[in-house]
C-alpha cells in the first residue's frame, strides 16, 4: 500500500479552488506571495453561500408543500361516493393518520370533577370546572340557562390566541367574539368555554417541550376537552346528543382539528380560520399574513401538509353540519382563496346528497365571528 506524505495533504488542501465564484480577490497572489483571504471577505463569502443554500432548501420544500400538494393528497385520500357508509370507511385510514399526527397522550381522570361558582360571571350563574388529570388539569367555564328546564344543547366555545373563557361572555373591551356566549345562553344553549394556553409565546414554549416528548399541544388540549366532556355530558341539564362547537381564530382551528376525532360533537362553526392552508403556512404574500414570516412557531404542526389541508380535513367532519365564516377584511386570508377552497371542501357533501349541511358565510367584516348567521345555523341543525 502506498504511503502518503501528510504534508502533501496539507498542500493539496490549500490548493483546492474556492467555491463558485473562484478565489476571492483578497486571496490573489500579490508581489509573488500568497495571502489568506481577509476576515471580511470570508464572512461575505460565507453569507452568500448560506443564503444560496437556504434559498435552495426553501424552494425545494415550498414546491413539495404547495405545488405538489394536490397530487399527494389525491393519492392519500380514497373517497367513495357510492354511499355514506362507504365514504366514511374510505376516509377512516386518513382519520387514523390524523390521530397519529396529533399524538394525543392518554390522560385518565385522577379525581372527580370539581365545580365552584365563578364570581366574574356570577350574573350568569357560571361555574369554574376543574378536572384533575394526573399532573395537569382540564379547566373550563360552564354556563347553563337558568330556566329550570333540562336537556339543553351544549356549545363548546374554544377561545382564540390571546383570548380567555371569560372573553366568550364579553369580559373584554374589544373582542372578536361579540359576547356570543351570552347570546347562546339567551337562546337556550348551555356553553362550555375551555381554558387553554392563550399567548403565542407560551404556546411556542410548551410546543417545544411537546415535540421533545413526541406529542403536541393540540393533542394535549383535545384530550383535556374530551375528559371534560365525559363529565359535563353526565349533567342531566345537558343533552348529550346535541353538542356543537363554535370557535374563532385559533378556536376555529381547534374546531376544525378536534371534530374529526370527537364524534360527540355533532355540528361545527369555524370562524376566522379556514384558509388555503399550504399557501397560508409557506408562501409570503401581500394578500394575507403568512405564518412562515411570523414568530408563531407553535402553529407548525409536524406532518400537517402531507395530506391535511383545511379543505381535506372537512372530509373527516362529514356528514355533520359545518359552517365556515370568513370576513373580506380579515388580514389572515385572501377571501377569494377561501371561497375557492370552500367549494372544494363542500364537494363530498354535495356528491353524497347532503350539500345543505355545509354552508359558507362570506361577510364584510374582519377577523371576527358573525353572530346572526352562526345562531341561525345552530338553530337549524342543533334544535
Amino acid at each position: 500500500m502506498e504511503c502518503i506524505n501528510p504534508m502533501a495533504v496539507v498542500v493539496l488542501t490549500l490548493a483546492l479552488p474556492w467555491p463558485a465564484g473562484g478565489q476571492p480577490a483578497a486571496a490573489q497572489p500579490q508581489n509573488g506571495t500568497s495571502t489568506q483571504p481577509g476576515q471580511a471577505v470570508f464572512k461575505a463569502l460565507q453569507k452568500d453561500r448560506d443564503l444560496r443554500y437556504e434559498s435552495q432548501l426553501e424552494s425545494y420544500l415550498r414546491h413539495w408543500l404547495v405545488d405538489d400538494y394536490a397530487v399527494r393528497a389525491a393519492r392519500a385520500w380514497r373517497r367513495d361516493y357510492s354511499g355514506l357508509e362507504a365514504f366514511l370507511a374510505g376516509v377512516e385510514p386518513n382519520r387514523g393518520r390524523w390521530r397519529g399526527l396529533l399524538k394525543a397522550p392518554t390522560l385518565p381522570p385522577t379525581g372527580p370533577l370539581q365545580r365552584r361558582p365563578y364570581a366574574p360571571l356570577g350574573d350568569l350563574g357560571a361555574e369554574w370546572l376543574t378536572l384533575p388529570l394526573g399532573p395537569i388539569q382540564a379547566e373550563a367555564v360552564l354556563a347553563v340557562p337558568d330556566t329550570g328546564q333540562k336537556n339543553y344543547p351544549l356549545v363548546i366555545t374554544p377561545h382564540g390566541l390571546g383570548g380567555s373563557p371569560e372573553g366568550m361572555f364579553g369580559l373584554e373591551q374589544e373582542s372578536i367574539y361579540h359576547a356570543y356566549g351570552r347570546s347562546l345562553l339567551d337562546a337556550g344553549y348551555a356553553v362550555l368555554a375551555p381554558f387553554d394556553v392563550c399567548s403565542s409565546e407560551d404556546r411556542n414554549r410548551i410546543e417545544r417541550l411537546c415535540r421533545l416528548a413526541d406529542t403536541t399541544l393540540t393533542g394535549l388540549e383535545i384530550v383535556r376537552l374530551q375528559r371534560l366532556l365525559d363529565a359535563v355530558l353526565a349533567d342531566q341539564r345537558i343533552d348529550a346528543g346535541r353538542v356543537a362547537m363554535w370557535g374563532v381564530s385559533l378556536g376555529g382551528r381547534e374546531t376544525l382539528f378536534w371534530m374529526p376525532l370527537e364524534p360527540r360533537i355533532k355540528l361545527g362553526i369555524v370562524s376566522a380560520w379556514f384558509n388555503r392552508r399550504p399557501e397560508k403556512m409557506a408562501v409570503p404574500s401581500t394578500l394575507y399574513s403568512c405564518f412562515l414570516d411570523s414568530p408563531e412557531n407553535h402553529a407548525f404542526l409536524q406532518g400537517w401538509l402531507t395530506e391535511f389541508a383545511d379543505a381535506d380535513i372537512v372530509s373527516l367532519i362529514l356528514p355533520r353540519p359545518l359552517l365556515i365564516q370568513t370576513g373580506k377584511r380579515d388580514p389572515i386570508a385572501y377571501w377569494p382563496h377561501v371561497q375557492e377552497d370552500f367549494a372544494v371542501a363542500r364537494q363530498p357533501y354535495e356528491k353524497l346528497g347532503i350539500g345543505e349541511r355545509m354552508a359558507f358565510d362570506l361577510h364584510d367584516g374582519g377577523h371576527e365571528l358573525r353572530l346572526e348567521t352562526g345562531m341561525a345555523f345552530l338553530d337549524r341543525w342543533c334544535r
